[in-house]
């Protein structure tokens, strides 16, 4: 399954040089608030019950589903989750002034911009709507729509595909080994790696569809010359510096619910057998 790393911009890796120093605390707050952090955090946590639940019901069929879903919102917790990513944004942004950052963020184009997003992405927790969108993708590439060029503009600059498959495989890995940690499985890393792999293909076809998909919704009521000033600003280093900190963050995150939930799905098996 594609767990969407927040919202999704390029990634592009970059060296520091020198001693750490710590990002303004008050710019972070500024960047925090421009990001609606969290209002994303408020739509992950729905993702991640539905994700839960349905775990539930593929690998829990006998369990009680309302005690395994009081576990999956213990999992979620948004405080908890908040305070992850913002605490791996920091460490990720030190070093780094953000005010041309917060300049394009905080602009009327940058909200309308996250707006957007955190839009889309609420509106993809409806399977119906979901698949709506990726009629609508295939309708508008028969109409060779312009907003298609944009979006592919920023998936070939960023592989952004290919770091989302990572973000997931990554997650199904950690999540194999809570499975292992907490006793419902038996196999070695080199047999979890192995099975993981499998499933490279399967993923990446997933994330090319509904990444394309999502940004479509999410970037087509935006005017031309808007979108091309989006795609302008994550080419900018200071872009790259915050889609660096984004993936970071997020992928974080992510693995670290990954691995407790399969610790938790472990100990409810266990306890369906005794």
């Amino acid at each position: 399954m594609v767990r969407p790393l927040g919202l999704i911009l390029p990634l592009l890796a970059l060296l520091f040089a020198g001693p750490a120093r710590a990002a303004d605390p008050a710019q972070l707050q500024d960047l925090f608030e421009a990001l609606h952090i969290e209002a994303t955090i408020d739509v992950m946590h729905d993702e991640g019950v539905e994700y839960g639940r349905e775990i539930g019901q593929d690998m829990l069929p006998e369990a009680d589903s309302g005690s395994w879903q009081r576990v999956v919102e213990r999992i979620h917790d948004k405080d908890w989750m908040r305070s992850s990513v913002e605490n791996r944004f920091a460490e990720a942004l030190q070093n780094h002034d953000l005010t041309d950052i917060l300049d394009y963020l905080q602009s009327a184009d940058g909200q309308e911009i996250v707006d957007l997003e955190i839009a889309a992405r609420r509106a993809f927790l409806d399977p119906g709507i979901e698949q709506a969108a990726r009629d609508q993708l295939e309708q508008r590439r028969d109409d060779k729509a312009p907003v298609l060029a944009a979006i592919d503009q920023l998936i070939r600059d960023s592989d952004l595909i290919e770091r989302n498959v990572m973000g997931a495989l990554n997650s199904n890995l950690v999540f194999y080994n809570g499975l292992v940690d907490g006793g419902a499985l038996e196999m070695s890393q080199a047999d979890i790696v192995a099975d993981v792999w499998s499933q490279e293909e399967t993923v990446r076809d997933e994330a090319r569809d509904w990444l394309n998909a999502f940004l479509l919704m999410a970037y087509e009521p935006l005017d031309n010359a808007e979108l091309q000033a989006y795609v302008a600003f994550y080419q900018t280093p200071e872009g790259q510096v915050l889609n660096r900190a984004m993936f970071e963050a997020f992928d974080t995150m992510y693995e670290e619910l990954s691995y407790i939930l399969g610790r938790a799905l472990a100990r409810h098996m266990q306890s369906e057998k005794l």
